[in-house]
């Protein structure tokens, strides 16, 4: 808490309890306060070492889909959740051992599962049964990555074989559930823990793999119907699951042309460097910011005219930049939100990239409302504004400036086409914002009517694109 204020972090659990509900969880918000204030002091012993290790890096080592600005991302807060850096579950030390601030390596466990679902082609360096001390005997069944925090869990699953070797050594991303594997591939595992609430469940649920990958190749024929846009996406179609959120993997596989790149998350811009500054200083600040922006709406708008909204936060959304334009790599697509009749005015059907073959229901829906929403609370405020109001607080661009680009560049994206988005943004008396805390943690969907807590929305705050005063 801010010392001037006088406040301290007590004062707060005692606020919270007077205004809740006596039905709300208000113990286990107050327990992830407490893991992420623990972590906070973790990372402050932690962080000298660990920036000197990736200062000594060389250049080759920072460029690629690996880890390097994961790592200096993973030090940042949460733009708006107040316990951003809460585990559940994980206590200090298995952070230490496997969270990407501490940039570790480890081995991957693998298990024989049967009865696996398998889609996609495996890598060339995906294991066979003998690699990881599996005679055939127990080897029935598919070879699934266990990521070494659910061993326990995946050991007691019925009909698997865990097998006794480690194979792979891996690094984790800044989701920690996804490890780096190869120079393009990464690897999202089951991970036994909650982030952003303790609903927010790190598992994989079966359903999200076959989501996340139709809509990549829905994504995919807008970027041929529209490929001026300055997107790349990864591949997500190399899957396995057992229907179980502990059985299940993607295999992530990036573009040929992010290999020698820097691959910036928008959630490492703001990030210290190891050797001065903040990340996104090694280039022009204002500039950087303002084709950024210029990407961010002109893919975000354009989706929205299909239909489509993004839920692709601070960590699914990077900048690829090398000696070109600027380019926005997107992944992780199974937040997705869709009108189906929409798209089908704009996409003539093909095999395989029809919403309606979504898993999740949820992630359809015929009201533009709710795609606006989704728009606002993920591209304007996450990704466009929480970035701009970083700058403004480590001094590198002025807070009027900042919102300026923003107008300019939303206002530059949006055509006549579309005044539903522009009534809803730039015009809007007002904005809403996700209650993150209330449907992660404090109240159970019962009560909230939440059909998915990720897109649970509390009351609606002033428009700040209104706010000429500063500008």
């Amino acid at each position: 808490m801010d010392p001037g204020q006088g406040l301290r972090l007590n004062d707060v659990f005692r606020a919270v309890r007077l205004v809740s509900d006596p039905r709300d969880d208000t113990a286990s918000f107050e327990r992830e306060c407490l893991e992420a204030l623990a972590t906070i002091r973790l990372h402050d012993d932690a962080r000298p070492a660990v920036h000197r290790r990736l200062g000594r890096l060389p250049a080759e080592l920072r460029t690629g889909p690996g880890t390097f600005y994961e790592t200096l991302a993973a030090y940042n807060d949460h733009p708006v959740h107040p316990t951003g850096r809460s585990r559940s579950g994980l206590s200090l030390a298995d952070l230490s051992r496997y969270a990407p601030e501490f940039a570790p390596s480890f081995p991957l466990r693998w298990a024989a599962v049967p009865n696996a679902t398998l889609a996609g082609t495996l890598p060339a360096w995906w294991p066979g049964p003998s690699d990881v001390g599996l005679g055939s005997e127990d080897a029935a069944g598919a070879l699934f990555p266990v990521h070494p925090l659910a061993v326990r869990q995946v050991r007691s699953q019925r009909g698997v074989s865990l097998a006794p070797v480690p194979y792979l050594q891996v690094a984790p991303t800044l989701s920690m559930r996804t490890v780096a594997a190869a120079p393009l591939d990464h690897v999202k595992m089951p991970l036994p823990t909650s982030t952003l609430g303790l609903r927010n469940r790190r598992t994989i649920m079966p359903g999200t793999l076959p989501d996340g990958a139709l809509v990549e190749r829905i994504l995919r024929q807008v970027l041929r119907q529209e490929p001026s846009l300055p997107v790349l996406l990864a591949d997500e179609q190399t899957y396995g699951h057992a229907d179980d959120p502990l059985l299940g993997y993607l295999v992530r596989r990036f573009p040929s042309e992010t290999a020698r790149a820097h691959i910036v998350p928008v959630a490492a811009l703001l990030a210290e460097a190891p050797d001065q500054g903040h990340v996104i200083e090694r280039w022009d600040v204002e500039a950087l910011f303002g084709a950024y922006l210029s990407a961010l709406f002109s893919w975000n708008v354009a989706l929205f005219r299909y239909g489509i909204a993004l839920e692709a936060h601070q960590q699914n959304v990077a900048l690829v930049l090398d000696e070109g334009p600027l380019r926005l790599l997107i992944k992780d697509n199974d937040g997705a939100l869709i009108d189906p009749s929409r798209l089908r005015e704009r996409v003539p059907p093909s095999p395989g990239t029809d919403p309606r073959d979504l898993v999740d229901h949820r992630m359809t829906t015929s009201d533009p409302d709710a795609l606006a929403r989704v728009f606002v609370t993920i591209t304007l405020h996450l990704c466009a504004a929480a970035p701009a109001l970083g700058l403004a607080g480590r001094g590198l661009l002025p807070w009027r400036t900042g919102l300026r680009m923003i107008r300019e560049r939303l206002d530059g994206a949006l055509g006549p086409q579309d005044a539903l988005l522009r009534a809803r943004t730039l015009d809007a008396g007002m904005l809403p914002g996700k209650a993150m805390v209330t449907a992660g943690t404090l109240v159970d969907k019962a009560r909230t009517g939440a059909a998915d807590i990720n897109k649970h929305y509390g009351p609606p705050g002033p428009n700040y694109l209104l706010d000429t005063t500063c500008c």
